[in-house]
């Protein structure tokens, strides 16, 4: 009974102590279970847990150099930081570099260069040649008192005087005249304060034209492609600043004026003109054949040129009106250029012979550039810039239209020569001071606006004009070599005992003029792109890949490891911490 009783005893103490443990055990368990739910860690350190996990993942395996060293938990601080100033001092130097390539493919991104193979003479025309005669009014022994130098004196000493020229027996046919060659003799000694001029207004260019000496004493014979032949056949009448001059190859005014100018509605009383097959971005047409226009040759030499005589007479010449050297003026330039002599022209003599050797000189462009702005490849495609007179751009043509606006403003009308419209007015001769001097006070505005612009630094790409006559993209100039020798004709008659030519001709005067192309194959330049878009990448890879061996697909990488696999980081965080 002792034993059992006893046992009895304890087994019930067990019991009741078990009994007090599970409820005891159970309580504390609840109470752990809420303490560890209201203690759970913070959204943001979760993030900055999956961020360092991220890094520390992407450091292990970029293939950028250097960086695998900055995410080694075990590395020394000391060369961490050692590894992180190598790392800026390589971004500092490719953003240094890659600045500098970035400024010159902004600043020059075109270049000028030799094209790769030579072109041949008959891929261009032959250049347009404009020859003006010194001799603008025949001087004849009817005119007696009323000659030019004799009127100008005149006209001179009432300047001083009255201030009203009315000269004594003078017809109105010769008043005219002498109101026209005002304009065409030296303009540049013609005072501000002139004397009014009575009569009303003319058209110079039917005075002018009336004027002429005969084309076919002057022009005396032509050869063209080793053909002799008659020279009108192949001049035509040309407005020009220096009078009325006698064109060669050159574009039809229709082709070169817009419809509303008086140029094109006088295009017909300029001569007859063909069809032209050409332009200077596209060249000649495809299915053009041999003699096309304007003309070309297939070779170089004299015998592949134009050869003419040119004559004048000794009796006929006015030394008052065009000074001491008289002759002819002859200037080459583009045919669908507006020719403008007084600014470049070669001088034949008379009793000279002259030959010209050409030399051209192309500028074509590449498909490439037309995506730049005009101002950074400093030069304009055909359809940029569009003239208010001219069909066809040229650098030559706008800076012509320019001044001809500038003296509209200034003297409220323009000289006879300039491109205007029907409805614009013809300086007379009391704005001959005004318009003489416009086109030098243009160039003054011109150079001190371009420089008030570049002190400034508001003009690190060239500073646009006013007239904003950049060159043409695509441009053709011809140069000149020269050479002369004595042409002595009286010799030379004497010698062949001919007399009937000086009896039908008396005081002529005579000139050769041989023009030609020097080589049959030039070398052209080309307008090309010095860093285009993949060239400028280019570079920028190369620097990256020399300093911090990056690539396009070291930029996949951070994207990758910074989205997608720091998503993927923190969704597993959250799962394990909450």
């Amino acid at each position: 009974m002792f034993v059992r009783g006893k046992s009895y005893e304890l087994d019930a103490t067990i019991s009741t102590v078990d009994s007090d443990m599970e409820s005891n055990n159970y309580g504390i368990d609840l109470t752990t279970k809420k303490n560890q739910r209201r203690q759970s860690p913070p959204v943001s350190s979760i993030v900055f847990k999956g961020f360092v996990g991220t890094y520390q993942d992407y450091c292990q395996h970029t293939s950028i150099h250097g960086v695998q060293y900055l995410g080694e938990r075990d590395r020394p601080i000391k060369e961490r930081l050692f590894w992180l100033t190598v790392f800026v001092v390589s971004i500092y130097c490719c953003t240094k570099l890659i600045y500098s390539a970035y400024t010159k493919w902004d600043a020059t991104p075109v270049i000028v260069s030799f094209a790769e193979k030579s072109t041949p003479v008959w891929n261009i025309p032959f250049p347009a040649i404009t020859i003006c005669s010194e001799t603008k009014r025949v001087l004849n022994k009817a005119s007696g008192n009323n000659s030019y130098a004799n009127l100008y004196n005149q006209f001179t000493a009432d300047m001083r005087a009255t201030r009203i020229f009315k000269p004594q027996n003078i017809t109105a046919r010769e008043l005219e005249e002498f109101r026209t060659l005002l304009h065409v003799c030296n303009s540049q000694v013609i005072e501000q304060d002139m004397p009014l001029i009575p009569g009303e207004e003319i058209d110079y260019f039917n005075v002018l034209e009336r004027m002429l000496p005969p084309f076919e004493r002057y022009f005396f014979y032509c050869r063209w492609l080793s053909r002799f032949d008659e020279c009108d056949k192949y001049f035509s009448k040309t407005l020009t600043e220096e009078g009325i001059c006698y064109t060669f190859n050159g574009l039809r005014p229709t082709e070169i004026y817009r419809e509303d100018t008086y140029q094109y509605h006088h295009s017909n009383a300029m001569g007859n003109f063909t069809e032209s097959s050409w332009s200077l971005e596209d060249g000649y047409d495809a299915a053009s054949d041999v003699e096309t226009y304007p003309a070309r040759v297939l070779s170089a030499g004299s015998r592949s040129g134009i050869f003419m005589t040119l004559q004048s007479f000794k009796q006929e010449v006015d030394y008052a009106c065009r000074g001491p050297v008289q002759g002819f003026k002859v200037l080459l330039h583009a045919p669908d250029d507006v020719p403008q002599v007084s600014k470049q022209f070669v001088r034949i003599p008379m009793g000279r012979e002259v030959l010209i050797a050409v030399k051209p000189n192309m500028i074509t462009t590449s498909e490439g550039i037309a995506e730049y702005h005009p101002q950074r490849r400093q030069c304009f495609l055909s359809h940029e810039r569009l003239l208010r007179f001219f069909k066809v751009y040229s650098e030559s043509n706008c800076q012509l239209e320019c001044l001809a606006n500038f003296t509209l403003s200034k003297c409220g009308c323009v000289k006879f020569s300039m491109p205007r419209s029907l409805d614009m007015p013809v300086c007379g001769e009391e704005k001959i001071y005004c318009y003489d001097r416009a086109e030098r006070e243009l160039l003054v505005r011109e150079f001190q606006r371009v420089r008030s612009l570049n002190v400034a630094g508001e003009a690190p790409k060239g500073a646009e004009t006013a007239c904003n006559c950049m060159p043409a993209c695509t441009s053709l100039i011809y140069n000149a070599e020269i050479s002369q020798a004595n042409f002595d004709l009286d010799e030379m008659l004497a010698a062949e005992g001919d007399t009937e030519f000086m009896r039908e001709y008396p005081g002529s005067q005579m000139s050769r003029l041989s023009i030609y192309f020097k080589q049959s194959q030039f070398i052209t330049s080309k307008r090309s792109e010095l860093y285009g878009v993949t060239d400028f990448l280019a570079n920028c890879g190369g620097i990256f890949g020399l300093f911090m061996g990056f690539s396009i697909l070291s930029l996949v990488e951070v994207m990758y490891h910074f989205t997608l696999r720091f998503a993927v980081n923190l969704k597993t965080y959250f799962k394990v911490d909450l």
